[in-house]
Protein backbone atom coordinates (compact mmCIF):
# COMPACT_ATOMS: atom_id res chain seq x y z
CA UNK A 1 0.00 0.00 0.00
CA UNK A 2 1.37 3.29 -0.98
CA UNK A 3 1.75 5.87 1.65
CA UNK A 4 0.95 9.65 1.18
CA UNK A 5 1.98 12.50 4.11
CA UNK A 6 -0.27 15.75 4.14
CA UNK A 7 1.28 18.30 5.95
CA UNK A 8 -0.52 21.72 7.09
CA UNK A 9 -3.63 19.46 6.92
CA UNK A 10 -6.70 20.94 7.90
CA UNK A 11 -10.23 20.35 7.52
CA UNK A 12 -10.56 22.06 3.96
CA UNK A 13 -8.34 20.70 0.72
CA UNK A 14 -6.26 18.66 3.27
CA UNK A 15 -9.41 16.91 4.05
CA UNK A 16 -10.74 16.48 0.65
CA UNK A 17 -6.76 15.26 -0.16
CA UNK A 18 -6.94 12.65 2.27
CA UNK A 19 -10.22 10.77 1.54
CA UNK A 20 -9.06 11.23 -1.90
CA UNK A 21 -5.98 9.39 -1.59
CA UNK A 22 -7.51 6.71 1.01
CA UNK A 23 -10.39 5.73 -1.59
CA UNK A 24 -7.35 5.88 -4.14
CA UNK A 25 -5.85 2.55 -1.59
CA UNK A 26 -3.13 4.86 0.38
CA UNK A 27 -2.14 4.85 3.53
CA UNK A 28 -2.41 8.66 4.96
CA UNK A 29 -0.71 10.64 7.86
CA UNK A 30 -1.83 13.55 8.28
CA UNK A 31 0.45 16.51 10.13
CA UNK A 32 -0.40 19.74 11.78
CA UNK A 33 0.22 22.38 14.36
CA UNK A 34 -3.13 21.59 15.88
CA UNK A 35 -4.38 18.05 15.47
CA UNK A 36 -7.55 18.26 17.70
CA UNK A 37 -9.67 19.67 15.11
CA UNK A 38 -8.39 16.21 12.45
CA UNK A 39 -9.76 13.65 14.84
CA UNK A 40 -13.12 12.52 12.74
CA UNK A 41 -11.09 13.19 9.60
CA UNK A 42 -8.25 10.62 10.98
CA UNK A 43 -11.15 8.29 12.12
CA UNK A 44 -13.12 8.78 8.56
CA UNK A 45 -10.11 7.74 6.90
CA UNK A 46 -7.90 5.61 8.87
CA UNK A 47 -4.77 8.35 8.97
CA UNK A 48 -2.49 8.83 11.63
CA UNK A 49 -1.90 12.06 13.74
CA UNK A 50 1.11 13.96 14.15
CA UNK A 51 1.91 16.92 15.54
CA UNK A 52 4.53 19.51 13.23
CA UNK A 53 5.13 22.87 13.23
CA UNK A 54 6.78 23.13 9.68
CA UNK A 55 8.73 26.52 10.37
CA UNK A 56 10.59 24.67 12.96
CA UNK A 57 13.41 23.03 11.90
CA UNK A 58 13.29 20.76 15.03
CA UNK A 59 9.66 19.70 14.68
CA UNK A 60 10.45 18.99 10.91
CA UNK A 61 13.25 16.53 11.77
CA UNK A 62 11.03 15.15 14.91
CA UNK A 63 8.37 14.54 12.77
CA UNK A 64 10.13 12.37 9.82
CA UNK A 65 12.24 10.48 12.17
CA UNK A 66 9.00 9.47 14.11
CA UNK A 67 7.48 8.42 10.52
CA UNK A 68 10.61 6.42 10.30
CA UNK A 69 10.17 4.87 13.94
CA UNK A 70 6.38 3.93 12.54
CA UNK A 71 7.64 2.32 9.55
CA UNK A 72 5.98 4.65 7.47
CA UNK A 73 8.27 5.96 4.19
CA UNK A 74 5.89 8.16 2.24
CA UNK A 75 5.91 7.47 -1.40
CA UNK A 76 4.11 10.89 -1.90
CA UNK A 77 4.53 14.27 0.67
CA UNK A 78 1.87 17.21 -0.01
CA UNK A 79 2.95 20.40 1.68
CA UNK A 80 -0.36 22.14 1.93
CA UNK A 81 0.28 24.21 4.76
CA UNK A 82 0.05 27.91 4.31
CA UNK A 83 -0.01 31.04 5.66
CA UNK A 84 -2.13 35.03 5.05
CA UNK A 85 -1.52 38.55 6.04
CA UNK A 86 -2.34 41.83 4.12
CA UNK A 87 -1.53 45.22 4.24
CA UNK A 88 -0.03 48.84 3.09
CA UNK A 89 3.61 48.24 3.41
CA UNK A 90 4.16 51.09 5.64
CA UNK A 91 1.78 49.14 8.15
CA UNK A 92 2.60 45.50 7.83
CA UNK A 93 3.18 43.50 10.82
CA UNK A 94 6.90 42.87 9.86
CA UNK A 95 7.16 39.87 12.93
CA UNK A 96 3.59 38.21 10.92
CA UNK A 97 5.07 38.68 7.81
CA UNK A 98 8.12 36.71 8.52
CA UNK A 99 5.99 33.72 10.23
CA UNK A 100 4.00 34.05 6.82
CA UNK A 101 7.11 33.33 5.02
CA UNK A 102 8.33 30.52 7.32
CA UNK A 103 5.42 28.81 6.60
CA UNK A 104 4.84 29.50 2.74
CA UNK A 105 8.31 29.11 2.04
CA UNK A 106 11.28 28.25 4.36
CA UNK A 107 9.05 25.40 6.00
CA UNK A 108 8.32 23.87 2.36
CA UNK A 109 12.51 23.74 2.16
CA UNK A 110 12.62 21.94 5.34
CA UNK A 111 10.33 19.27 5.00
CA UNK A 112 11.87 18.71 1.03
CA UNK A 113 14.81 18.42 2.73
CA UNK A 114 14.14 15.27 5.02
CA UNK A 115 11.84 14.26 2.06
CA UNK A 116 14.53 14.29 -0.26
CA UNK A 117 16.47 12.16 1.86
CA UNK A 118 14.37 9.13 2.08
CA UNK A 119 12.89 9.03 -1.21
CA UNK A 120 16.74 9.17 -2.79
CA UNK A 121 17.52 5.94 -1.12
CA UNK A 122 14.12 4.73 -2.01
CA UNK A 123 14.62 5.73 -5.82
CA UNK A 124 11.42 7.52 -5.94
CA UNK A 125 8.62 9.28 -4.67
CA UNK A 126 6.28 12.63 -5.27
CA UNK A 127 6.21 15.77 -3.69
CA UNK A 128 3.22 17.86 -4.54
CA UNK A 129 3.70 21.57 -3.16
CA UNK A 130 0.46 24.00 -2.92
CA UNK A 131 0.79 27.34 -4.45
CA UNK A 132 -1.51 30.29 -5.44
CA UNK A 133 -1.83 32.76 -8.19
CA UNK A 134 0.27 35.28 -5.46
CA UNK A 135 3.02 32.63 -6.84
CA UNK A 136 2.97 34.09 -9.95
CA UNK A 137 1.47 38.11 -10.11
CA UNK A 138 1.75 40.14 -6.59
CA UNK A 139 -1.21 42.04 -5.50
CA UNK A 140 -1.79 45.04 -4.46
CA UNK A 141 -0.90 45.11 -0.29
CA UNK A 142 -0.37 41.64 -0.29
CA UNK A 143 3.51 41.50 -0.25
CA UNK A 144 4.34 38.78 2.40
CA UNK A 145 1.78 36.72 0.44
CA UNK A 146 3.30 37.09 -2.44
CA UNK A 147 6.85 36.95 -1.02
CA UNK A 148 5.83 33.73 0.21
CA UNK A 149 4.79 31.85 -2.92
CA UNK A 150 7.02 33.25 -5.37
CA UNK A 151 9.75 31.29 -3.59
CA UNK A 152 7.64 28.67 -2.83
CA UNK A 153 7.46 28.24 -6.56
CA UNK A 154 11.16 28.74 -7.15
CA UNK A 155 11.90 25.83 -5.13
CA UNK A 156 9.80 23.74 -6.64
CA UNK A 157 11.06 24.72 -9.85
CA UNK A 158 14.61 23.75 -8.42
CA UNK A 159 13.61 20.57 -6.79
CA UNK A 160 11.78 19.39 -9.99
CA UNK A 161 15.21 20.18 -12.18
CA UNK A 162 17.34 18.22 -9.58
CA UNK A 163 15.02 15.58 -8.13
CA UNK A 164 13.34 14.60 -11.34
CA UNK A 165 16.81 12.78 -12.82
CA UNK A 166 16.56 10.66 -9.71
CA UNK A 167 13.21 9.61 -10.32
CA UNK A 168 11.42 12.07 -7.48
CA UNK A 169 8.25 13.63 -8.91
CA UNK A 170 8.21 17.35 -7.80
CA UNK A 171 4.98 19.69 -8.55
CA UNK A 172 3.76 22.58 -8.13
CA UNK A 173 0.21 23.31 -8.25
CA UNK A 174 -1.03 27.20 -8.91
CA UNK A 175 -4.99 27.57 -7.12
CA UNK A 176 -5.88 30.45 -9.10
CA UNK A 177 -9.26 31.37 -6.92
CA UNK A 178 -11.15 30.74 -3.58
CA UNK A 179 -11.73 27.35 -2.82
CA UNK A 180 -15.31 26.41 -1.93
CA UNK A 181 -16.13 25.91 2.16
CA UNK A 182 -19.29 26.60 3.56
CA UNK A 183 -18.47 27.46 6.90
CA UNK A 184 -16.86 30.06 5.97
CA UNK A 185 -19.71 31.64 4.60
CA UNK A 186 -19.37 34.03 1.46
CA UNK A 187 -17.47 34.36 -1.01
CA UNK A 188 -15.94 31.05 -0.11
CA UNK A 189 -20.01 29.14 0.10
CA UNK A 190 -20.91 29.49 -3.69
CA UNK A 191 -20.47 26.84 -5.28
CA UNK A 192 -20.61 28.48 -8.75
CA UNK A 193 -17.66 30.90 -7.77
CA UNK A 194 -14.98 28.91 -5.96
CA UNK A 195 -13.06 25.54 -6.46
CA UNK A 196 -14.11 22.48 -5.40
CA UNK A 197 -11.94 20.99 -3.35
CA UNK A 198 -12.57 17.39 -4.05
CA UNK A 199 -11.95 17.85 -7.43
CA UNK A 200 -8.60 19.76 -6.50
CA UNK A 201 -7.73 16.97 -4.65
CA UNK A 202 -8.40 14.11 -8.11
CA UNK A 203 -6.17 16.27 -9.91
CA UNK A 204 -3.15 15.85 -7.26
CA UNK A 205 -3.71 12.23 -7.20
CA UNK A 206 -3.54 12.10 -10.94
CA UNK A 207 -0.64 13.66 -11.18
CA UNK A 208 1.19 12.06 -7.90
CA UNK A 209 0.11 8.81 -10.32
CA UNK A 210 1.58 10.13 -13.87
CA UNK A 211 4.32 7.83 -15.46
CA UNK A 212 7.76 9.67 -15.31
CA UNK A 213 8.01 10.04 -19.60
CA UNK A 214 5.22 12.85 -19.01
CA UNK A 215 5.75 14.26 -15.56
CA UNK A 216 3.65 18.09 -15.12
CA UNK A 217 6.06 19.93 -12.91
CA UNK A 218 3.56 22.86 -12.65
CA UNK A 219 -0.24 23.33 -13.20
CA UNK A 220 -2.55 25.87 -12.83
CA UNK A 221 -6.23 25.50 -11.56
CA UNK A 222 -9.16 27.89 -11.12
CA UNK A 223 -12.92 27.84 -12.09
CA UNK A 224 -14.18 28.67 -15.01
CA UNK A 225 -15.71 31.95 -13.70
CA UNK A 226 -12.00 33.07 -12.67
CA UNK A 227 -10.28 35.66 -14.41
CA UNK A 228 -6.60 34.88 -15.90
Amino acid sequence: MPNVLIIGAGTGLSASLARCFRKAGHSVSLAARNTIKLQELAHETDASLFTCDVSDKSDVHALFEELDNHNFTPDTVIYNAGAYTRGPITEIDTDITKETLMINSFGALLVAQQAAKRMLKNRRGAMLFTGASAGVKGFSQSAPFAMGKFALRGLCQSLARELAPQNIHVAHFIIDGLIYSADRGAPYDDPTMTLNPDEIAKTYLYVSEQERSAWTWELELRTNTENF
